[in-house]
């Protein structure tokens, strides 16, 4: 399932590749030709990104609100203006059919640019997700050729954007959009850190739940996923079992003010980087390749980085959950 961070990096491109244009709307898929009508002819105005949802607006007070879930993914083609404010990152996370770049791949599809470089762009097509590859080949015909389930084709004179698999696809008033966003906890890229953090404070230490629950419970705060929550529960050695109401309040405000630092390395950098403290030669290792990026996640069975025991691989409300039995007993 995406997390936040790449949330953020597809909302980033909306904006700078379709905000202020002109779009028209269909559903190859069929599923949602009503919504699509609506929008057709319409200017998107605005984009937002809380957590793991993206809210696009449109004028006339329409708003299209998208929730990847586990299989969603954009599908971007055209002349794509990159954000020069973000590593553009090919693969399952960003762009393909770029010239001239110095990009680190690794064996999961993903990377990350050495560099941020000025806005350009590039003639291709490019998957924006947490689970799919990208798509590198040149277009041979405008519009693109649909290809498989789209439930959502928004297209400009130079864009197309196609939507595959959300959790949810639907068009919301402004007052729908609101009482959506209110639904959801706090978000470091989006509220006042400090009042963040008293909201996640407050919503964590009244439930009797795991932490290791409560930090991938969208309502208690938004964005963390699988990957994030392993780690974050680990640099705090916190034991993933452990109640929310039970965890001291200086570990609690610690795990927020973690999310604070590490939510805008992976919108910047396009991956989930959570070791601390690496050289260059490091660094540059990690960014190509997971198995030295994470601390736990996904080393079920290898020794520890830190006190050499063994990782457990456990399920938490039916997701994978990695952790150390010894740091975070």
């Amino acid at each position: 399932m995406p997390e936040g961070h790449s949330v953020h990096r597809i909302a980033r491109q909306f904006d700078r590749n379709f905000v202020g244009r002109v779009v028209t709307a269909s559903s190859p898929q069929g599923r949602f030709a009503g919504g699509a009508a609506v929008l057709t002819g319409r200017t998107p105005t605005r984009v937002r990104a809380v957590g793991k949802q993206m809210f696009l607006e449109f004028d006339s007070d329409v708003w299209l609100r998208v929730h990847l879930g586990i299989y969603g993914a954009w599908d971007f083609a055209g002349e794509i203006l990159l954000d020069p404010t973000i590593a553009s990152a090919n693969g399952r996370m960003g762009q393909t059919g770029q010239r001239g770049t110095d990009a680190v791949f690794d064996d999961a599809g993903e990377n990350s640019l050495a560099s941020i470089g000025a806005p350009r762009r590039a003639r291709g097509a490019v998957r924006m997700s947490e689970q799919t590859r990208g798509l590198d080949e040149d277009l041979e015909e405008w519009p693109p050729a649909v290809v498989g389930q789209v439930r959502l084709r928004l297209l400009t004179e130079t864009m197309c954007a196609d939507l595959r698999g959300p959790t949810a696809c639907q068009l919301q008033t402004p007052d729908e959009m609101l009482a959506t966003v209110a639904s959801l906890g706090p978000d470091p890229l989006v509220d006042d850190p400090a009042a963040g953090e008293e909201r996640f404070l407050a919503a964590a230490r009244r439930k009797p739940t795991a932490i290791g629950q409560l930090l991938m419970d969208q309502k208690v705060v938004s964005g963390i996923g699988n990957v994030y929550r392993a780690e974050m529960l680990f640099r705090a050695r916190l034991n993933p079992h452990t109640p929310g109401r039970e965890v001291p309040e200086d570990v609690l405000r610690s795990l927020w003010r973690d999310w604070v630092v590490l939510l805008p390395i992976g919108v910047d950098t396009g991956q989930m980087m959570t070791m601390d403290g690496l050289d260059a030669e490091s660094y540059r290792r990690a960014m190509a390749s997971r198995d030295d990026r994470h601390w736990v996640y996904r080393r079920a069975g290898l020794p520890c980085r830190v006190c050499g025991t063994a990782i457990v691989l456990e399920e938490m409300a039916a997701r994978k959950l990695y952790w150390c039995p010894r740091c975070q007993a």
